[in-house]
């Protein structure tokens, strides 16, 4: 199907009447993927007004560790993890941290995959039939207000001077749950009782299995540090490495049947609403078109462009990475969830993500990605060891 109303406004940031762009619809290119290599992955979820992205992916993640380590074939049993557990379990935590430092903490519905993984850890899993989430009357979530009332709350605790009443933190926890529901102790799932920690095990979920890796130059390459984000509260520790070795280990990993926990920035122009990414380089994407006049009513008056636009890629490399990240350009904006390897019409390779935005977009609820995209705006991922390459397993001491 024809990408023109966004990769047109989008890519090229013309900014266009509609007549415009449907004029111009012939001058865009038409997207055929094949997929090459592909992992199993549950149903598209829908995080609505929640900024819960980290939640979604972490546990799509997740759920393709289980069928892959259970060797579930049957997609009517693939599993359906709770992301509202996590979160419930993430902010009772994150607001003990908060009052501890004196209200010195972002407190804001963010987070990150290891903060899932500590979760995970610490607490279990519990199927989405157990704890959807939505105890507010909604269908979908809206969090905004709830957002509003934790920090109002936390923020009121941290400025108590001397000491504290020793109902804060029951307070807070009764406010969670009457907004995303009580955490089971045990549930029922095919007949056999769980807790969340039995059930976590049942899975084969063993959240030291994993290993997260980032790559920036103002921590030297093969060290251990928390990525200096806000939404890191825990701390959580990525291992660094040269940007080259983390495309390798994400190769590897989607070659050998794995999938990727993917933290990224999607502020970025050719993140399109539509399913794809790639990172353009509008400068010269536009200079090839001509000027923007041009481009929609051509030279003379009434006569459009005929020329196709060719949409021209930047090359990221790891300096152009650290620049944009010490200049905020690049942020720790999404979680998302890798899942294979495509290529487009024209044998150029791409990343099939699922995102958590609902069936949305022209591939209902999954994105198109361009390794330069991947290269540029990676913040961190996460993997099984297993999916390391043999290089980082040694140096990691995998076995």
């Amino acid at each position: 199907m024809k990408r023109f109303l966004l990769l047109s406004a989008a890519l090229l940031c013309l900014g266009s009447f509609a007549s415009a762009q449907q004029r111009a619809a012939a001058d865009l290119p038409e997207y055929t993927f094949t997929t090459v290599k592909a992992a199993p992955i549950t149903s598209i979820k829908n995080q609505a007004s929640s900024g819960t992205c980290w939640s979604f992916s972490a546990i799509s993640f997740l759920e393709s560790e289980a069928i892959r380590l259970c060797n579930i074939q049957d997609e009517a049993k693939y599993p359906d993890f709770s992301e509202f557990y996590v979160v419930s379990s993430s902010y009772k935590e994150r607001a003990e941290k908060f009052i501890r430092l004196d209200g010195k903490l972002g407190f804001s519905a963010g987070s990150g995959c290891g903060d899932v993984m500590d979760v995970v850890k610490n607490h279990g899993i519990v199927p989405n039939a157990e704890m959807t989430g939505m105890n507010y009357g909604t269908s979908l979530p809206q969090q905004a207000e709830m957002d509003a009332v934790l920090l109002a709350y936390v923020e009121a605790v941290a400025k108590t001077r001397g000491k504290l009443s020793t109902a804060w933190k029951r307070g807070f926890d009764a406010v969670v749950d009457e907004y995303l529901g009580k955490a089971p102790e045990t549930f029922v799932v095919d007949g056999k009782t769980y807790t969340p920690a039995s059930y976590r095990d049942a899975m084969k979920i063993n959240a030291d299995d994993y290993v997260e890796l980032t790559s920036f130059t103002h921590h030297p390459f093969y060290t251990w540090f928390a990525l200096e984000v806000c939404d890191n509260w825990r701390g959580s520790q990525s291992y660094n490495v040269p940007i080259d070795e983390l495309m390798a280990v994400l190769d590897n990993a989607l070659e050998n049947g794995y999938t990727v926990c993917w933290g990224a920035d999607v502020s970025h122009t050719g993140f399109t609403r539509g399913g794809l990414a790639i990172l353009v380089d509008v400068d010269a994407t536009q200079a090839q078109a001509g000027s923007d006049q041009e481009h929609w009513v051509g030279k003379e008056e009434g006569k459009p462009n005929p020329k196709p636009i060719t949409i021209i890629e930047a090359e990221p490399t790891q300096e152009s990475r650290q620049i944009e990240f010490d200049n905020k350009t690049m942020t720790d904006d999404h979680g998302m969830h890798i899942y294979g390897i495509a290529k487009d019409q024209n044998g150029k390779k791409y990343y099939m993500v699922k995102n958590s935005w609902g069936e949305t977009g022209a591939y209902k609820g999954l994105w198109y990605a361009t390794e330069a995209f991947v290269k540029a705006q990676t913040l961190d991922i996460t993997v099984h060891k297993s999916a390391l390459t043999k290089d980082l397993k040694k140096r990691l001491n995998v076995k």
